[in-house]
């Protein structure tokens, strides 16, 4: 019997190392497309190849037709979209007509793929948020108080978002983001009280399929969560419903917040699902579900939801959000002691990233990462810019395939 074969949207991010774990370990056959000469994926004995192609920032429509000629072979079941080229195929769906690939269309990412637009929708869906503000002079960045969060509309990894404790910090960001990209919108938003979590939801055009609650357990670069525990926060089940169901969403999407006793105040949406290790490892596979949404197999007649108390871990991001936030060797080492260990709150944690003793290869790019910031704690912004930029979409890229409006 043909074992199901998948094609990656990109094979650099930790959501697609993650991917393929969740679907090696279940018999899919995985394979890439990415820009980079070794990504992350290659290093895995889930993975069976990685194919070249632009990146999705710098050649658009070189990207969609390498994906499209490679799904066009047949040899794919389906292509499942890791990260940013989720937008990338809503907005070219015409340049794919050999992919089958689960995506909402690209008016629905055009509510909430920027942040901006994001927070309008809540505000107009009455969803729980901190209070925000266009910035449209240096008078609107004082609308919300200090500190803030000051925020480009378009960015990934964390890279348009930064905290201001003053106005003079403020402006100074303002300026910043602003020079880099002057046509994109900036805001600033009050910050939330409460533990960072995310929820997350696979929906078939609106109908909710699978969702997923899981909150912070350790940072990794970034701000993300390098280790996680499921959590049952109904709220937020029923505010990620409410958002799909409005939309019409089709495939993942992914919502972060920050809560008090499991009430959620939203501060972020990801249109697209997020590292499904924990998910996966709390009872709902998420990438096997997205498989069956793509093909038109069977789907769940009611939502399937994950348990709560399952806690999962990404050693190697923890090293790295060490590095970012601690700068110092020994923050790192008692960060990997602390994860290896699984020194609370840790404790009972599944390694979700590079599970070496199922995977051996993963220890390559986790020696590799983790050598990397022992050597120079400081590295780690080029490590992660690099890394970014082998799959990051840029709103000037998504204009070159989008169809004329």
């Amino acid at each position: 019997m043909k074992r199901t074969r998948v094609l990656l949207s990109e094979a650099s991010s930790l959501t697609a190392r993650e991917f393929t774990t969740v679907l090696g370990r279940s018999g899919v056959e995985v394979e890439a497309v990415s820009s980079a000469g070794l990504p992350l994926v290659r290093f895995s004995r889930w993975c069976r190849r990685v194919h070249r192609a632009p990146a999705p920032s710098e050649d658009p429509e070189g990207y969609l037709h390498r994906v499209d000629a490679l799904m066009a072979t047949g040899d794919f079941d389906a292509l499942l979209p890791t990260h940013e080229q989720a937008w990338l195929f809503a907005a070219g769906r015409d340049l794919l007509p050999h992919s089958r690939v689960a995506v909402a269309t690209i008016d629905a990412f055009d509510q909430v793929q920027s942040k901006t637009a994001f927070a309008t929708l809540l505000d107009t869906l009455g969803l729980p948020q901190p209070a925000w503000r266009r910035v449209q002079s240096a008078g609107d960045l004082e609308a919300v108080g200090f500190p803030v969060w000051v925020k480009t509309a378009f960015s990934t990894a964390g890279r348009g978002v930064a905290r201001a404790s003053d106005p003079e910090q403020a402006r100074m960001l303002w300026r910043r983001f602003t020079a880099a990209a002057p046509a994109v919108p900036v805001m600033v938003q009050a910050c939330a009280e409460g533990r960072y979590a995310q929820v997350q939801g696979l929906f078939d055009h609106g109908r909710l399929l699978a969702g997923a609650v899981s909150e912070q357990l350790a940072v990794g670069a970034g701000g993300s969560a390098a280790a996680r525990l499921s959590v049952d926060h109904p709220h937020a089940i029923d505010a990620i419903r409410t958002l799909g169901g409005h939309l019409g969403w089709h495939g993942g999407l992914t919502l972060d917040y920050l809560h008090l006793n499991g009430h959620p105040s939203f501060i972020e949406c990801n249109p697209r699902t997020i590292e499904p290790g924990n998910a996966a490892a709390a009872g709902v596979d998420l990438p096997t579900l997205t498989i069956a949404l793509t093909r038109g197999g069977d789907l769940p007649e009611f939502p399937l939801l994950t348990r709560a108390g399952v806690r999962t871990r990404s050693t190697m991001a923890i090293a790295l959000g060490a590095a970012e936030q601690r700068h110092t060797r020994r923050a790192i080492l008692a960060a990997l002691t602390a994860s290896l260990r699984r020194i609370p709150p840790l404790q009972g944690s599944t390694e979700v990233l590079t599970p070496v003793l199922a995977d051996p290869p993963s220890l390559i790019p986790f020696a590799i990462a983790v050598g990397t910031v022992l050597a120079g704690p400081a590295r780690v912004a080029s490590l992660a810019g690099a890394t970014v930029e082998a799959y990051a979409v840029t709103p000037s890229a998504l204009e070159r395939v989008r169809p004329a409006r």
